[in-house]
């Protein structure tokens, strides 16, 4: 399975790589919003993307609504994967297409888990 990790800091890109390649999944990157759309329309196997919030040029909001407004990428599971803790900004998040939300510290075991969780809701 392919998954975009979205995100302006190269080693939080890394981190994310080096976590979801241990658990046998194909990575490709973008460092904000707007060069996530045309990874997106470079790859149309993606089925899973982390996102960040707080990015120049197209933050995640912005990006999570582009992707949700394209029925091509409805599909697309989608995480929030931040350090935007506010309840507001989760809500809005999730009322915006988010289907789950990880706070930034996070360890390999809980990224896994709460892909699994999406995987398997997927499923239903």
């Amino acid at each position: 399975m392919k998954v975009l990790v979205v995100d302006d800091s190269k080693s939080i890109r890394q981190i994310e790589r080096r976590y979801l390649s241990q658990m046998g999944y194909s990575v490709v990157e973008a460092e904000n919003g707007e060069e996530a759309l045309k990874v997106l329309q470079e790859n149309p196997d993606i089925k899973l993307i982390l996102l960040d919030w707080h990015m120049p040029v197209m933050n995640g909001y912005e990006f999570l609504k582009k992707v949700r407004a394209n029925e091509a990428w409805n599909h697309i599971k989608v995480m929030m994967v931040t350090t935007e803790n506010q309840e507001k900004s989760v809500i809005d998040a999730i009322m915006a297409g988010a289907n789950e939300y990880l706070m930034k510290p996070f360890d390999q075991e809980m990224l896994e888990a709460k892909i699994r969780w999406l995987l398997e809701e997927a499923s239903l």
